[in-house]
């Protein structure tokens, strides 16, 4: 990760104010994604492949991701809860949408926006493993391995992310920040106290 940079100037005021130093431009968010894609692509050639997005900060990069694997996919979308508006997660799992189809015998890969303690995550494949699908994998786009608290395989890693609070490209702090086209780090200021 080493884009860093002042917040682009075409965003520049709102939103681009709160963020310090960008550390992921759009641009090489794009190249990455695209190289993502084709590695996907020729790993499950011949597969039944369905893509899990686990909303709501995947919605970016799953949109950008899937018209980069060129092959027939099905699409599908889980949502969890365990931050709230708070910056670490809580520990504790909600689901709030379920998956709208089976994945018993087929090949899922599950996409997420960033791994940090992993807590979330886990939940996750373990209740998508009880579901029988032939095949279970992770591609998240930011990995933070200094926050990780259990053990997480991942089979495609866009970028690994310092352990500093980052949005952007997907990623928020209380419902703000998902639209921006880069990834930055959160100036402390603007989340100071957010976690009492």
């Amino acid at each position: 990760m080493h884009d860093e940079s002042a917040p682009n100037t075409t965003w520049s005021g709102g939103l681009s104010d709160d963020i310090s130093r960008v550390i992921l431009s759009e641009e090489t968010i794009q190249r990455r994604v695209a190289e993502l894609g084709a590695q996907i692509a020729a790993d499950y050639q011949g597969r039944d492949l369905l893509v899990v997005g686990v909303l709501s900060g995947s919605f970016l990069f799953i949109a950008d991701l899937v018209r980069q694997i060129n092959l027939p996919l099905a699409l599908d979308f889980i949502s969890v809860s365990s931050y709230g508006d708070r910056t670490r997660s809580s520990g504790v799992v909600r689901m709030l949408k379920d998956l709208n189809q089976p994945i018993a015998g087929r090949d899922v890969l599950l996409v997420e926006d960033i791994i940090d303690t992993g807590l979330t995550l886990s939940y996750l494949i373990d209740n998508l493993r009880t579901r029988q699908p032939a095949s279970l994998a992770v591609a998240t786009l930011l990995d933070k391995k200094e926050a990780r608290v259990v053990k997480i395989d991942t089979a495609y890693i866009g970028f690994e992310c310092p352990n500093e609070f980052v949005v952007g490209y997907g990623l928020d702090y209380a419902g703000r920040y998902r639209n921006l086209p880069y990834i930055g780090v959160l100036r402390p200021e603007v989340y100071a106290g957010g976690d009492k």
